[in-house]
């Protein structure tokens, strides 16, 4: 571990005094794995996930098992995470695709769900067979019955700023699908850099446009992968636009399975140790934390790529 009083504090003008982490390790970093992860291991996992202060943990996707295997314990996993031995006061967001996926979802007692829509119409095709109108008109009635459920919905856009197919994205081809997703009852939306292209200049356009838009900073989050090692700056660019709301995941597990080119997620660690230097609050014990993802990349049988977790567990896992 590394010395105590590190990092050393030094705030900067302009950025919130608390950001609220999206962990979504247990879904989109598992998801991406050859291996399927026990159901127990993963219950674990969003157990411990929690007791290092994460106070929203994504737990898993009622998607169908022929799409996402790895996933396919949804029905299992989750009441272990909501019984008695599953962690209290957390927040525990599922995906639902479709409307049989909500229903599986909300048989189960889930109040927090999320949809995954896109900016391209290559990558709606890709992930799910529709076009970008066909996949809005898909989320309509999903939407529609999780607000009457009482349910908070999220929404994902995935290629906000590039796209592995179809390269640059408009910016305003982003807002207006973007809009869309609100207009169906969306209460959040998840701004994904599915393969990793933007910069922060990139980031700021496209918040600016976002809000120009008539959509408000506190509706966002910013979904950040790090494949050209640009999403500590694009999240901090974010947070000075005014966003508070970054997901991240544990270890920088994830990726896409349906975009080759989209490497690890932001590593919460990483995103902590960023934050803990610059005065924002984020309520994570980083030794706890580092902790999980190394008895994660244990199990999983590799090293964490994750550069904070690396050199607090000062070995090669």
């Amino acid at each position: 571990m590394t010395a105590t009083g590190l990092p050393m504090v030094f705030p900067l003008e302009g950025l919130p005094a608390r950001v609220r982490i999206h962990e979504v390790g247990p879904r989109d970093g598992l998801q991406n794995e050859q291996a399927t992860v026990p159901v127990e291991v993963k219950a674990e996992f969003v157990r411990r996930l929690a007791d290092a202060g994460l106070t929203t943990v994504e737990a898993t996707s009622f998607v169908h098992p022929k799409w996402v295997p790895q996933l396919a314990d949804a029905e299992e996993l989750y009441p272990r995470l909501t019984g008695p031995d599953g962690p209290s006061g957390v927040r525990l967001p599922v995906l639902v695709p479709n409307e049989r996926g909500l229903d599986r979802a909300l048989a189960l007692g889930a109040r927090d769900v999320a949809v995954f829509g896109s900016a391209t119409e290559s990558f709606a095709k890709a992930n799910l067979n529709r076009t970008v109108d066909e996949s809005l008109t898909m989320f309509a009635p999903v939407v529609a019955r999780a607000k009457e459920a009482g349910a908070h919905v999220r929404g994902y856009l995935s290629m906000c700023f590039g796209d592995p197919w179809e390269g640059p994205v408009a910016l305003d081809r982003v807002v207006d699908v973007a809009r869309r997703l609100f207009d169906l009852g969306c209460d959040e939306l998840s701004l994904g850099d599915t393969i990793g292209v933007a910069t922060p200049g990139h980031v700021t356009a496209l918040l600016a446009a976002l809000n120009d838009g008539g959509v408000d900073n506190t509706r966002l989050a910013v979904h950040f992968h790090d494949t050209y090692g640009q999403a500590l700056a694009n999240t901090l660019a974010a947070l000075r636009h005014g966003v508070t709301t970054v997901d991240a995941s544990a270890g920088g597990l994830g990726g896409c399975p349906y975009a080759k080119s989209a490497t690890g997620n932001l590593a919460t660690e990483d995103l902590v140790w960023m934050l803990r230097g610059l005065g924002v609050e984020t309520g994570v014990d980083l030794g706890r934390l580092t902790a999980t993802s190394v008895w994660m990349a244990d199990r999983l049988g590799r090293p964490s790529p994750s550069r904070t977790v690396r050199a607090l567990s000062h070995k090669e896992h």
